[in-house]
């Protein structure tokens, strides 16, 4: 097992080439774990078939057997060696290694095939100058080297968070690389009160225009556009080539959209909370996700239409094929578009009702089915035919 250490991550309709008219169906599944879930947003598969699965939400870390029928509890919760706090996520390291996010302890942690741990780093990278927040690493990728992708946090201007941010990439040295540039949520500031006592509501504008990445196992990175409707892929040496723009009719945003969007943040678990912490000079960072109250729909801005492609829906498949969910209507099931390493567009796979592509293995997809409870059931599926 390798140690952390060497790898410390408008509305109007755009004219171009439509989308391929052809849609894929998901098959039958050929796998289905009998135990549910309160949260799967990853998957990790090993060379042998097992599968490392993340509840953050339940609080549980598993290995499942390579038939998914069961299912052994790794390590325990806690904040000592071989010990979570909420083990959020899991990420394919070199050979048969791999990540495990654990965001109540604010570390990533190295664990071998057998659920053995190795070794550990924070999740954040140095510290800055005094009042100024540390580079938090939240993996959004890792690559075949093991190298760990992530999204910068957005800069602050007297308007609020900028809508972009950096993608980085943590060098063999655990140092930060720009890879990229990418369109994130938009915000809105209101001021209220005097100088002596003022306050800003800073809130996001759900569903607005996001860019969608993520890493292959060859480093590169692909970047759904959501301004230009189209695909890049930008290799490990930086070179960069897009695809053709697509036309992609607009979403308008209903009622049901909002609610779709509330409960779709559920399902996911909710969103990330960071709190940085200074005392004396000297800062603790913690995080958890979920545990907020409900979103109140109405105190939000909406924009008139859906971004393009769902934010943080991007994957890669061991062919290296970018998969990145289409936004659709309230109501319809998920639809995922296919592209290239040339950043075209190949074909779309339409999923089961209620089902939500949560990882890849060599051959095979994963997906959760959500059930009216809002449980969640790990399925297998076949790769379609996309040639």
């Amino acid at each position: 097992m390798k140690q952390i250490g060497r790898w410390l991550g408008s509305t109007a309709l755009l004219v171009g080439t439509p989308l391929a008219a052809q849609e894929v169906p998901l098959g039958p599944a050929t796998a289905v774990h009998p135990a549910d879930f309160a949260v799967v947003n990853s998957v990790r598969e090993l060379p042998d078939g097992r599968v490392f699965v993340a509840d953050p939400m339940a609080l549980v870390f598993v290995l499942i057997d390579a038939d998914l029928q069961r299912a052994d509890t790794v390590g325990s919760e806690g904040e000592g060696p071989d010990e979570y706090r909420q083990p959020d996520a899991v990420w394919p390291l070199p050979g048969d290694s791999t990540l495990l996010v654990d965001l109540g302890n604010a570390r990533l942690t190295a664990v071998g095939p057998d659920g053995g741990f190795g070794g550990t780093a924070p999740m954040t990278l140095g510290g800055g100058a005094a009042g100024a927040p540390p580079a938090v690493v939240i993996p959004g990728g890792v690559d075949g080297d093991g190298r760990i992708h992530f999204a910068g946090m957005p800069e602050m201007t007297a308007a609020g968070p900028s809508d972009s941010v950096t993608v980085l990439r943590l060098t063999r040295d655990g140092a930060p690389e720009t890879v990229a540039r990418v369109k994130t949520t938009s915000y809105t500031s209101n001021t209220s009160g005097s100088a002596d006592n003022r306050s800003v509501d800073i809130r996001p504008v759900p569903l607005s225009a996001t860019d969608v990445w993520a890493a292959s196992g060859d480093g590169a990175l692909f970047v759904a556009r959501a301004g230009e409707r189209r695909v890049e892929r930008i290799g490990p040496d930086g070179s960069t080539v897009r695809g053709a723009a697509v036309e992609m009719a607009p979403v308008p945003i209903r009622r049901a959209e909002m609610e779709e969007w509330a409960a779709d943040r559920q399902t996911a678990g909710g969103g990330i909370g960071i709190q940085i912490t200074e005392v004396n000079g000297r800062r603790s960072m913690s995080m958890q996700r979920g545990g907020g109250p409900d979103p109140d729909l109405d105190g939000f801005t909406w924009p008139d239409a859906k971004a393009p492609w769902v934010a943080n829906s991007g994957s890669v498949d061991a062919d290296g094929r970018f998969w990145v969910r289409r936004s659709r209507p309230a109501g319809e099931a998920a639809l995922y578009d296919v592209f290239g390493a040339d950043g075209n567009h190949l074909s779309a796979v339409r999923f089961p009702s209620d089902r939500v592509l949560v990882g890849f293995g060599a051959d095979a997809l994963y997906a959760v089915h959500v059930d009216p409870f809002d449980l969640k059931v790990l399925e297998r599926y076949p790769l379609p035919d996309l040639r």
